[in-house]
């Protein structure tokens, strides 16, 4: 079952829970009511939205993942459930005992499949398609000549067709937009990470000693380009900031289908078969992560 996204945003709410129901209360609006087990993102961008803390326990028991977004529409918090998978010693241990051999093959499996996929977004006949699968073709161990930061140049530089654009996290123009389906995806990829009973903030390539997300941030780099594209067809249809039509589109990622290991299916639950290799690539039984990319 795919579990459901919540975002509540437009009116003031009061979240509460009874008989394992989320109820949701709003002024001249019926209540609503949902039941945890299945929702798994509840995205809030309402300042005057106020929780229980039964509502907050509950949703993390039933794990799903609490977003808070903050004055400027981007998620500032996330409320994560702490794993309760059958095997999480082992699992943690395993992560723990990862070598730097090991963690600098996976990342480059990682940013070439991040290029890949930039060059997915890109037209079939354009020069800067073929560059960026060039550029892929080089990615070492490790990307050591940082091939991930010169594709990015290729990529943003050609990504909208019809006027430059310069890729700034604190920037203006799509940028906002870009910013929060990236907080959107990155959420949904750190619950699939703690469902797996591994530690979101043992990353493989990041290592910010302030981000607890450093392995989220890792697996989420080759879906990027998702968002990429999604925003990009936002602007073409004249959509350009963070409003209440963007936010919905940029949810819906989370149930788009893409491909992975031959078969099609919604991102959310891919991410959780992404992050199982993940595992048994921990482990030694396999070599090579399956990844999901987005449908032809």
């Amino acid at each position: 079952m795919i579990k459901r996204t919540l975002e509540i945003s437009r009116d003031p709410a009061y979240l509460s829970v009874s008989l394992d129901q989320l109820q949701i209360k709003r002024e001249d609006h019926p209540p609503a009511s949902i039941p945890c087990e299945d929702i798994g993102v509840v995205l809030v961008d309402h300042p005057q939205v106020t929780y229980t803390h039964g509502a907050l326990v509950k949703l993390a028991e039933s794990d799903a993942v609490v977003v808070v977004c903050g004055k400027n529409h981007l998620p500032v918090a996330l409320v994560m459930p702490i794993a309760d998978h059958s095997q999480v010693v082992w699992r943690v241990n395993e992560q723990i005992a990862v070598g730097k051999p090991l963690r600098k093959q996976l990342w480059k499996q990682l940013v070439q499949a991040k290029v890949r996929a930039q060059a997915a977004v890109l037209p079939p006949d354009s020069a800067a398609r073929r560059k960026l699968l060039a550029l892929a073709r080089q990615v070492r161990s490790g990307d050591p000549e940082n091939v991930e930061a010169r594709a990015a140049r290729v990529y943003w530089g050609c990504w909208l067709p019809d006027r430059p654009f310069r890729r700034d996290p604190d920037g203006d123009d799509l940028n906002p937009l870009l910013n929060y389906g990236y907080a959107v995806v990155r959420a949904a990829v750190a619950r699939a990470i703690v469902a797996a009973g591994l530690l979101p903030s043992l990353g493989l390539k990041h290592c910010h000693r302030a981000n607890a997300f450093c392995l989220a941030d890792d697996l989420m780099e080759p879906l990027r380009p998702l968002v990429d594209d999604r925003v990009r067809r936002l602007s073409l249809e004249g959509v350009e900031r963070v409003d209440q039509q963007s936010k919905a589109s940029l949810l819906e990622l989370l149930s788009e289908e893409v491909a992975f290991l031959g078969e099609r299916g919604p991102l959310m639950v891919n991410l959780h078969r992404f992050v199982a290799s993940l595992v048994r690539c921990y482990r030694g039984e396999d070599e090579r992560l399956a990844i999901p990319q987005r449908c032809k």
